[in-house]
Formats: C-alpha cells, structure tokens, sequence
C-alpha cells in the first residue's frame, strides 16, 4: 500500500481515495459507498446552485503543478454569462484538486478558449499535439466532436465537458446528460416493480441514445419499453404524440420524458387531460426539465434522477474557505477530472491512462458520487433519486443508477 502523504488533510486524502478506480490496488479509503454518496436534505432543494465565482481575472495559459505528466484543460475561462462562470469554476476546483493531490505527480496546463468555437478547435489542436496524456475539455461541441473526429493510436484519452455530450470512443463524456438520467430515473421504477414502460424522447440522434440507454436499464430489472416516440418541435405537438402513444399501447405503469430541449409541461399536461396518468402510473423525467423549471402543477409528483448541487462530498467546506463563495456541481465536475488523473498517475504512472483503466466498470468514486465510463464514450452515473414536489426536488432515494 501507498504511503500517504504527511502534507495532505484528512479531507484531501479522501478526496484522493475516491478518485482512484475501485478496482485498482492502491491506497483507497475504508469510506463505504453509502458513505461516499452521502445523503441529501431529507427536505427539498431546488435547481442546481448558480452562485457566481467570485476568484477575481480568468487566468488563459496558466501551468500548474511539477509533476511529469501532462495534462491539458481547455475551459471557456472568458467567455460570457453562463459559461464564463462554469469555466471559472472548474478551473478553481481544478487548482484545489492540484494543490491536495497532483503537484508532484502532474503538469497541469489550462486554456482558455473564450467560449468561442474556433478558438477551442485550435487549442484541441494544440492539445492534442502536446504530448498532454490527458485532455479535460473542451466545453464547446465542435471542438469536441473534431476531437472524436481523430483517429490514431497517440491520440490522449479525453474527458469531455460538453452540455448534453453523448460520447465518442476515447472521448467520455463528463457531465450529466440526458440520457443517463433518464435511464436511472426509469431504473428506479423498474425496480419498484414497473414492467410495462413508454419512453418520450428527443428527435433525432439525442433520441436515439436516450431509447437505447433507457431500453438496457430496463433490461436490468426485466422491464421493456413497449413504445418509443420522438416529442419535439417537428413532431405534431402534445396532444398528437398522446394520440400516437394510445393508439399504440394500452395501460402503460410508467411514462419517461427525455424530450431534450422541448417543455415538458405541455406534454404532461396532455397525458393527464387524456386520463393517461393515473395514480398507478409513474412519471420519469430528466435533468433537462430543470432548465424550463419545475414549478407548474402538471410536473408535481414526477420523478427526476439527478445530481444534488449540495451534496459535492469532502471538498465543498475546503473549497468555500479557499475561494469564498459556493461550490456547485461545476466545481465537482472539476476536481474529479483533475483528480481522477492524480490518482491514475499516482497509482500506474503514465501507463495507466488507457482505455482499460477509464473504462474500468467498477468505475470510480468522486466528489459527484460512483461514476463510469463505456467504451462508447458514454459516461454513467449512480444518483440520488427525487420527487417534484410544490416545485422543488425532494429526495426520495439516495442514489439509483441505469446500470
């Protein structure tokens, strides 16, 4: 077993165990899963938290650390409104995770693409040619999809940190998407004894992924879906996809919503005007929903699998006294990425960054909770479990997973 080392806190050496594979035969806290997922308020929380980082100038070609792997972040550092702050955000947790667990053990090199895509296109670029083992980001979709574009045995694993990112072979996909939730969310009550499922999704290929990935959670629990429909803006509207559904399947026990950038609401409220919802019949939504607001009384009692911005593991107190405001799930999503490489590098050194060691199924356990990822590029998540309720989230189960 590894030596720990004297200069790190309790909090940052178990910072440091969760982000290492389950698997892997090095150093691991005794914490046990429950405790790592931790639990949420047994009241309710609302949207993810959207405090703004207050670490004062964006810093664009900043080096961290002296260790002998390099690792490159490409982040929106610059850029405006919402992706500024993300940026911001993870680059402070990326510096805190550096400071507890990768100074000796890595190079850590941060861009700042400014949020804009021809600039993350040629700091991928860059990247990619920078003998970086690892490559955090880029945020911007096309940027990520050049990267799952490229081909080529030297090419660096990539963890990527798109909005909504389905995932390419060597290039995972970090953040929560759609898809993920909607297959823990419908695992849950497949679990409860549901067999008999109807899936509304997105149009297109964001639909497709969504049908396959809910298809095989339920498969865990020996649950189907018995119809798959694409909701959407080309679709018809609300009460044409309810007339399309009941003409094709009779006395569904749950309904999932994972109609991507489409209001549930309207959809939701169609359902319940044809009797469709009744009180044997569960509601699964997505964590998409939370960006048009869960307030209007048709989406009360629907579930949601979702990550809780106030529960972020050990490093939430350490984070809020280095950069005095709140951490959320940005900061997570950083820290874990910067230390998922700590601890790779710490436990097989520059050999460990392959494809084998990423797409460990046992997975990892981080700040976000026991994550993974497949070799699709897909990236998994166990989750707490929640209830729509006067509309805010309740937690009604600490954590379900879609595999």
């Amino acid at each position: 077993m590894m030596r720990e080392p004297k200069r790190l806190g309790r909090a940052a050496l178990l910072a440091f165990a969760l982000a290492l594979p389950l698997g892997l035969g090095a150093c691991q806290s005794d914490t046990s899963t429950e405790d790592v997922l931790g639990s949420a308020s047994d009241g309710q929380i609302g949207p993810q938290n959207t405090s703004v980082a207050k670490s004062g100038p964006a810093k664009s070609g900043e080096s961290l650390g002296k260790g002998p792997i390099k690792v490159s972040m490409l982040l929106p550092l610059s850029a405006g409104g919402t992706a500024g702050d993300r940026g911001r955000k993870m680059r402070d947790a990326a510096a805190l995770a550096m400071a507890d667990l990768g100074n000796d053990l890595l190079t850590l090199n941060i861009e700042d693409t400014g949020g804009d895509e021809t600039r993350a296109r040629t700091l991928t670029t860059g990247a990619l040619a920078s003998g970086a083992k690892l490559v955090i980001g880029p945020s911007e979709h096309g940027a990520v999809r050049q990267l799952a574009a490229v081909s080529g045995a030297n090419r660096p694993l990539v963890l990527a940190l798109a909005d909504n990112y389905a995932g390419a072979p060597g290039v995972y996909s970090v953040r929560l998407n759609e898809a993920d939730s909607a297959a823990a969310g419908a695992a849950a009550i497949a679990a409860k004894g549901a067999r008999k499922f109807v899936l509304f999704m997105a149009e297109g290929d964001a639909g497709k992924v969504i049908e396959k990935r809910v298809a095989n959670s339920l498969s865990i629990y020996g649950a189907s879906l018995a119809v798959a429909l694409p909701f959407g803006p080309a679709g018809g509207g609300s009460d044409k996809a309810v007339a399309d559904m009941m003409a094709l399947v009779d006395d569904p026990q749950a309904i999932v919503i994972a109609s991507g950038s489409a209001n549930p609401a309207p959809l939701v409220s169609a359902l319940k005007a044809k009797g469709v919802l009744g009180k044997n019949v569960a509601l699964v939504g997505s964590t998409r929903w939370l960006e048009h607001g869960i307030s209007d009384p048709a989406l009360q009692g629907a579930h949601i699998a979702t990550l809780d911005a106030a529960e972020i593991g050990p490093i939430a107190d350490r984070f809020r006294k280095t950069y005095n405001y709140e951490p959320d799930i940005n900061v997570a999503y950083g820290y874990d990425t910067v230390a998922l490489a700590a601890g790779i590098a710490s436990a097989m050194g520059p050999k460990g960054f392959t494809k084998k060691v990423i797409e460990n199924p046992t997975g990892f356990r981080g700040s976000t909770g026991i994550f993974r990822f497949r070799d699709d590029g897909a990236g998994e998540r166990a989750m707490p479990f929640f209830r729509i309720e006067n509309g805010k989230l309740k937690q009604i189960e600490k954590s379900t997973s879609g595999f």
